[in-house]
């Protein structure tokens, strides 16, 4: 059984021992890096999954919009004409449409994430589960037919929870604008745990815009043809846009992989830090050692002995790094998602196994280059040279 590998390993940790403070440190900043590293990519994880799973959760198949199409998903701008929901309707059968829910989407924001309030206007004797898969009411009501016009409201489970609202309390929609707290949705895990469901000419009144929708949420006959279905409504009316599930989920994909470049743009300079702080502690640990390694030449030791042993040591402190920055990391997730919970009811970071064996194998990667310099350094030093030093 060849041992060598062992015994060298093992004189790279006796090594790195040796110097407990160096060492140490060394590995922190690696730590700190990697940390950084994952906290930054587990948030393009977490919205990702925060995506999907409000998508699969949504009832309609089709989104409709006024415009390009090229995807607003949260139309807050009530521009689509009224007058498309009486045309959809008129052509149903023609065009493969089950079902059309006119939308008012109305946001109103505040100082903080916790004092913004999303209102969605919709026909109040529209049942919610049509929309939402499994919304209930928790607590008093859903909306009625007869609540057309009415200031009532029904609220969601986690804007309910976040800003402290009871059954039947008053919210203020606008200075002229109060509306009673009806219901209290159970928690669904979809879009309407953050939003206040309001009746549509309510919301209209409120807003001014008795004419205007901000999208039209449309139930195909066969959901397995969504696809075909928007493309007939966009042939139909070129200048309005209706996107599937699935579109709306590829442009949020696209935009988290741009982000997800800045993020691993801002880690890269973190890690190159890390490297650059391995590199410097492995090469002052070579200067320091010269004698050393001369005494181990002469005594028969060749030169990819020391290469190995110097490489070994950098990769040690890697791993150290990489433990640690996992841990830090997961650590930072945890309270990341916690702020994220209380301010906007939702986890928006995720560490992922893909995400966690991507950061071991940067911060190997990383102590392999970085200890590559030294460890050639090592390797080279001329054996009379190293005995006559001091």
């Amino acid at each position: 059984m060849n041992t060598a590998p062992q015994f060298t390993w093992s004189l790279a940790s006796a090594s790195l021992r040796q110097r407990p403070l160096r060492s140490v440190l060394t590995a922190l900043g690696i730590t700190v890096a990697v940390a950084g590293a994952i906290v930054f990519l587990s948030l393009g994880e977490g919205i990702r999954r925060v995506f999907a799973d409000q998508l699969a959760n949504l009832g309609p198949d089709i989104q409709v919009t006024y415009g390009s199409g090229s995807g607003d998903f949260f139309p807050t701008t009530p521009d689509l004409p009224a007058s498309y929901l009486d045309e959809l309707l008129a052509r149903a059968d023609e065009l493969g449409i089950r079902q059309v829910v006119p939308v008012l989407l109305y946001l109103r924001g505040g100082l903080a994430p916790s004092q913004s309030f999303v209102f969605e206007g919709l026909p109040a004797g529209t049942p919610l589960a049509d929309l939402f898969t499994g919304a209930t009411a928790e607590e008093g009501r859903l909306l009625g037919a007869a609540d057309e016009g009415r200031g009532v409201a029904v609220i969601g489970a986690t804007a309910a929870e976040r800003n402290r609202i009871k059954l039947g309390a008053t919210l203020r929609l606008n200075p002229a604008t109060s509306l009673e707290v009806v219901g209290v949705l159970g928690a669904t895990g979809s879009l309407v745990d953050n939003v206040i469901v309001v009746p549509l000419t309510t919301l209209q009144t409120a807003l001014g815009v008795a004419d205007r929708y901000s999208l039209l949420a449309v139930t195909s006959m066969r959901p397995e043809r969504a696809d075909e279905v928007a493309t007939r409504i966009q042939t139909a009316y070129p200048e309005l846009g209706a996107q599937t599930r699935s579109e709306i989920f590829d442009q949020v994909s696209t935009s988290l992989r741009v982000s997800d470049f800045v993020r691993l743009g801002i880690s890269a300079i973190a890690l190159i830090v890390g490297a650059i702080a391995v590199a410097n502690t492995v090469m002052m640990s070579v200067f320091e050692r010269t004698r050393e390694f001369g005494v181990i030449r002469a005594v028969g030791a060749r030169p990819r002995f020391l290469f190995g042993l110097v490489l070994s040591e950098s990769l040690l402190l890697a791993l150290a790094g990489a433990a640690g920055g996992i841990l830090v990391g997961w650590v930072g997730v945890y309270l990341v998602n916690r702020v994220a919970l209380d301010q906007l009811g939702l986890e928006v970071a995720l560490v992922t196994p893909r995400l966690a064996a991507f950061a071991v194998l940067v911060a190997m990667v990383m102590g392999l280059v970085s200890g590559l310099l030294p460890a050639g350094r090592a390797a080279r030093i001329p054996i009379a040279a190293a005995l006559a030093r001091e």
